[in-house]
């Protein structure tokens, strides 16, 4: 695989996040698919991204991902910018919920498949838009 399409690939499956086509997502991740969250935690599995991702897009209605600049090594790609969305409450998402914070993120990408998916980011301002308190 060419190195642009390294890129392309991971600049595609944040496409497809950014539109929240969950079976767009899956077709583009390889079938050991690993995600990892900012705090260390992993999900592994089609299956189980699936289940994470409908999740995660029902909490936050019109998430994105800002990439603003990225580098490619080999078969991993750095990508950096912010992520943004609003904790939906029922079916609202009151202004006072909106979140953005900086972000980086991990693409390892093998066969035009995104092997594995890491998030670098502090949730915090998540967390407190959606009135979860942390110990």
């Amino acid at each position: 695989m060419s190195e642009p399409d390294v890129v392309r690939t991971a600049l595609r499956f944040v496409n497809e996040i950014n539109r929240h086509d969950v079976p767009a997502m899956l077709s583009l991740m390889s079938d050991d698919h690993e995600f990892v969250d900012s705090l260390g935690h992993s999900l592994r599995g089609k299956e189980r991204l699936r289940e994470g991702w409908t999740t995660y897009f029902g909490l936050f209605p019109d998430y994105r991902i800002l990439i603003e600049d990225h580098l490619q090594i080999g078969i991993i790609v750095g990508m950096f910018g912010s992520a943004s969305g609003t904790a939906a409450v029922g079916v609202e998402l009151p202004p006072s919920r909106r979140w953005k914070i900086p972000a980086a993120w991990k693409a390892v990408v093998r066969d035009e498949r995104v092997e594995k998916w890491q998030v670098y980011a502090d949730n915090e301002p998540a967390w407190k838009a959606m009135d979860v308190k942390r110990v």
